[in-house]
């Protein structure tokens, strides 16, 4: 009989985004502060609500210092606009009369004090913030995966847009897992995230259509090919935690 213990720890939406917020103090220009967050975490920061604007200001410890973040002119279409780890902005933040693209040269965007954000030249120099995404390279049956995240006051990460899942699979690519647990979970007859998020954003295989109804593989994870998968909860993997 399959354990019921996740039906009494779903909480509601909490609206977190994937990863952690870290701030650099070293002053470069959009290209050489997308290098560095590259090599050194993941990618440039992304926010996709507003509670992640609130996290990457608490990043720079309160003082809240104008710098760059991962959004970009769209080279395919200049009115739009494309976080720096792949997906079109889906959330938005301008200060008023934003962006301008004032001499027709600003091209990135650099988050401000209050946390909105303002279109500016790419070749100045600023501070800048990184998200970082960590798989963790310890396997764990998927319940094991999500105690060991609560355990340290996270939970299995739901990825809610095309970003945070192209994000999420390039963690992966990098510890070389063939997939990794995600959130994701089938109870009664529907996935859900396991922290309550909306599933809205899917990511299931055209071909494949096992996850509609699925009988033993009823719990979710990001696999080969950046695509989500039902997979035997009792499976041990990697995991992603928020």
């Amino acid at each position: 009989m399959e354990r019921t213990i996740l039906l009494l720890v779903l909480c509601t939406a909490v609206e977190g985004d994937t990863g952690k917020h870290i701030f650099v103090p070293e002053e470069m220009i959009w290209s050489e502060a997308q290098n560095y967050c590259r090599e050194q975490y993941t990618d440039l920061s992304y926010v996709r609500s507003q509670s992640g604007v609130d996290r990457l200001q608490k990043a720079a410890g309160g003082s809240n210092p104008k710098g760059w973040i991962g959004l970009h002119r769209d080279l395919n279409n200049r009115t739009g606009w494309k976080w720096s780890g792949g997906g079109h902005m889906t959330f938005q933040n301008w200060i008023q009369g934003q962006p301008d693209n004032y001499r027709n040269i600003e091209t990135s965007v650099c988050v401000q004090k209050n946390g909105e954000w303002n279109d500016e030249a790419e070749r100045t120099t600023k501070v800048f913030y990184c998200i970082n995404i960590n798989v963790v390279e310890v396997k764990k049956t998927w319940e094991k995966a999500l105690e060991h995240c609560r355990e340290n006051q996270s939970d299995l990460t739901s990825l809610l847009d095309e970003t945070e899942h192209l994000l999420a699979w390039k963690e992966a690519l990098k510890v070389q897992s063939e997939r990794v647990w995600i959130g994701l979970r089938y109870l009664g007859d529907r996935w859900l995230w396991v922290n309550g998020d909306p599933l809205q954003y899917e990511a299931w295989p055209q071909v494949d259509q096992d996850h509609q109804c699925p009988i033993y593989k009823r719990c979710g994870a990001l696999t080969e090919g950046g695509l989500w998968e039902n997979w035997d909860c009792n499976e041990q993997l990697n995991f992603i935690c928020i």
